[in-house]
């Protein structure tokens, strides 16, 4: 669309022509209110304020997104009460991914999985008619049908272990139960599940300037996320004057 506007200035006559794209203009516009309204939750699994998880990733993305303006709730599994009866605080948790449009999981690896917290937040929060069902085959055999797939979802999980054994004489069983074990299940058969959930290796031995790079993945991770455009994905091409 354009929108010209023509000026007389003594015997002079100046023509100002101004192109006025609305599409672009309604885009940007829609960008910024929808990043504005954007739900994030982060649910942190470690019980040390002063770990690489904790202290690191977390804050890294909670500092982040909280400058960004937008929506943000954290769920620290550590911080809470899981005395049982703990039936108001799973409801809670409930709610709040319920609430959420995208989710950061972080955790750190013990005996191969995650923080027990974690794994009680996975068995009693994501159950079977909030998180998924079952669908049958035929009487024997059933698929999961996810309820959350809609969630955009990142994992950070962090090693003690090198890269080498776990990859290669574990076959890197803690990502593969992890996403195929767990999150198929409640969000969807999706590979961007795999490549989303990222393993920093050997946290505590390594120097502090490979620390800072894997907290340089995170932010880099994050920033994009802020930046990511769900309503339109491509911005229309300008058009010649």
């Amino acid at each position: 669309m354009t929108v010209q506007f023509k000026l007389n200035l003594s015997n002079n006559k100046v023509s100002l022509k101004i192109k006025v794209n609305i599409f672009i203009v309604a885009h940007d516009l829609l960008f910024e209110l929808e990043n504005s309204y954007m739900k994030n939750l982060i649910i942190v699994g470690h019980p040390y304020k002063k770990s690489f998880c904790y202290n690191g990733i977390f804050k890294t993305i909670f500092n982040e997104i909280n400058k960004s303006g937008q929506e943000l709730e954290v769920i620290d599994l550590y911080r809470d009460s899981f005395s049982r009866p703990r039936t108001k605080l799973i409801e809670k948790y409930k709610n709040l991914v319920v609430w959420s449009e995208r989710i950061y999981i972080i955790s750190p690896v013990w005996w191969f999985r995650l923080t027990p917290r974690m794994e009680v937040f996975f068995d009693e929060v994501l159950t079977p008619g909030f998180a998924y069902k079952f669908v049958n085959i035929t009487k024997t055999y059933a698929y999961p049908k996810p309820f959350l797939k809609d969630k955009k979802v990142r994992t950070y999980i962090t090693h003690g272990a090198p890269a080498l054994p776990v990859k290669t004489l574990y076959f890197n069983s803690v990502k593969l139960r992890l996403v195929m074990g767990v999150y198929s299940f409640v969000f969807g058969w999706k590979l961007s599940l795999w490549f989303r959930t990222k393993q920093f290796w050997s946290v505590p031995f390594v120097s502090d300037k490979k620390r800072k790079k894997y907290l340089g993945v995170v932010l880099n991770d994050i920033r994009n996320d802020l930046r990511t455009k769900n309503i339109f994905s491509h911005k229309p091409a300008l058009q010649n004057n």
